[in-house]
């Protein structure tokens, strides 16, 4: 599945979109691990819940389960919060 990547995370995939695969969005994110080493754990928190300052949206809509089932051709956007003053 095609996946876009937040600018802050390019230094890993040195491109803003790439490929990965895996039945759950879980499985999605170890597989862009195994692709980009230490890109999941900017993503995901020891908790292994999704960092407060990431969003993941599948085919558009928040994803908030790792758990969520995919698909082959869903498409993912991560998304970074900016913040400041």
């Amino acid at each position: 599945m095609k996946v876009l990547v937040p600018s802050a995370l390019r230094s890993y995939t040195e491109s803003s979109q790439t490929e990965a695969s895996g039945a759950t969005l879980d499985e999605v994110l170890m597989d862009l691990d195994i692709q980009y080493p230490g890109i999941r754990f900017r993503i995901i928190d020891e908790q292994q819940k999704v960092r407060r300052h990431i969003r993941i949206f599948v085919n558009g809509v928040s994803a908030e389960l790792l758990s969520q089932t995919m698909h082959a051709n869903d498409d993912v956007v991560i998304v970074q919060a900016l913040s400041g003053g």
